[in-house]
C-alpha cells in the first residue's frame, strides 16, 4: 500500500458485490476505486451508485490500477478460483466472497499460492464474525458452557435461479457447497475440531436447477461427542434464513442473524456490530497491516476436507 486509505476493487455487481460495496463505501479509511463487472450496463449503474470512478469488464484492468490495493471477489462461483489466483499472482490481497465456490483441490491450490505470494487471502465465512457465535465460542473455550448438540436449520425457497434481490443468477446455488459449507466451517471453528464423523443424505435434484432441494447432515466429534445436525431445504416457504440452536448443559441458546436468546426467550446483550461489517473490517485491517486475517484460506482447509467427505458419503448413500 502507498497510502493510509485502502483502495478496493469490487469484482462482481450482483447481490454479494452490492452488499460488500454498501459496507465498504461507508467504512472510514476505505475507498472503492474500481469495479470489475460482467455486464457493462449494469456495471455502469453499479459504479455510479457507489461513486466508483472506474469500471471494466476485464478484471486484470482493474487489478493493475495503482489505486487498487485489494480485491473483493464476488464473481460467479465457477470463476472464483482462477480469479483469486490471478489477483494474488499480481501481489494484491483478496477477500473471497463464496467459499463454497471452491472444492478441496481448489482450496489447496489457493493455499499454496497464498503461501508463495505472502499476500492476505481471506475467505468470507460471516458466521465466524457474528456476535452470537463468537459469544458461544468464548463460553465453550472458557468452560462456562458445555455444548451437547448444535442444530442448524437453513431454509429458503429457491425453485428458480434468482439471488436474494430477485435478480437472475449466472451460477446455481447449492445446499452442500454453499449453505452446508458455512455451517460445517462454523462447527470446526467453534470447537477447533478438524475431524468429525459424518453422515449425510439428500433428496431429489430439481429438474431445472440440477441441484438437490433438501439435505440433512449429521456430524459427531470423536473427541468430545458433540453432535452437529443440519437440516436444509430450498422448498421451504418461510420463514427464510439460518437458525441455530445451541443445546448445552447450562442452557439452550438460539441464534438468528445477529441476535442471541436464552431458553427464557430473553435477548442477550451483544456487541452491536453486524457480522458482515466486522468481517469486512477484518479484511481491511489485514490489507493495511499485511497480516494474516481471521478466516484466511489456510484456516478453512479442515472444513473443506469435511465437505469433501460429506459429498462422498452422499454419493455412497445415493448408490445404495
Amino acid at each position: 500500500m502507498t497510502t493510509s486509505t485502502v483502495g478496493i476493487c469490487i469484482a462482481g455487481e450482483g447481490a454479494m458485490g452490492e452488499t460488500h460495496a454498501k459496507v465498504l463505501s461507508a467504512m472510514p479509511g476505505v475507498r472503492l476505486t474500481a469495479a470489475a463487472v460482467g455486464d457493462p450496463v449494469q456495471g455502469a449503474a453499479f459504479a455510479a451508485k457507489y461513486g466508483i470512478p472506474f469500471h471494466s469488464t476485464h478484471l486484470a484492468e482493474c487489478v493493475a490500477r495503482p489505486d487498487v490495493d485489494a480485491v473483493v471477489l464476488a464473481t460467479p462461483s465457477g470463476l472464483h478460483t482462477d480469479h483469486a489466483l490471478s489477483v494474488i499472482g499480481e501481489g494484491k490481497p483478496v477477500l473471497l466472497e463464496i467459499p463454497a465456490a471452491l472444492n478441496l483441490p481448489d482450496t489447496l491450490r489457493l493455499a499454496a499460492a497464498q503461501e508463495a505470494s505472502g499476500v492476505p487471502l481471506m475467505v468470507c465465512h460471516s458466521r465466524r464474525f457474528g456476535a452470537p457465535h463468537r459469544l458461544i465460542r468464548d463460553r465453550i473455550r472458557d468452560g462456562s458452557f458445555k455444548l451437547h448438540h448444535m442444530v442448524v436449520e437453513t431454509y429458503f425457497l429457491r425453485r428458480t435461479n434468482l439471488n436474494m434481490f430477485g435478480q437472475p443468477r449466472t451460477w446455481v446455488d447449492s445446499l452442500l457447497w454453499h449453505h452446508a459449507c458455512h455451517s460445517v466451517d462454523l462447527a470446526v471453528w467453534l470447537l477447533d475440531e478438524p475431524d468429525f464423523v459424518v453422515q449425510a443424505q439428500q433428496g431429489p435434484d430439481h429438474p431445472e436447477l440440477g441441484v438437490p432441494m433438501d439435505m440433512s447432515i449429521v456430524m459427531r466429534s470423536p473427541r468430545t461427542g458433540v453432535l452437529f445436525t443440519m437440516a436444509m431445504s430450498f422448498n421451504n416457504k418461510g420463514p427464510f434464513g439460518g437458525f441455530y440452536r445451541y443445546i448445552g448443559e447450562e442452557d439452550t441458546y438460539r441464534a438468528w442473524r445477529d441476535e442471541l436468546r436464552g431458553s427464557d426467550d430473553q435477548l442477550i446483550a451483544l456487541d452491536a456490530e453486524p457480522a458482515f461489517d466486522r468481517q469486512d473490517r477484518a479484511f481491511i485491517e489485514a490489507v493495511r497491516n499485511q497480516s494474516t486475517p481471521e478466516s484466511d484460506i489456510h484456516s478453512v482447509i479442515p472444513s473443506m476436507r469435511l465437505l469433501d467427505a460429506i459429498e462422498r458419503c452422499i454419493g455412497q448413500n445415493q448408490a445404495r
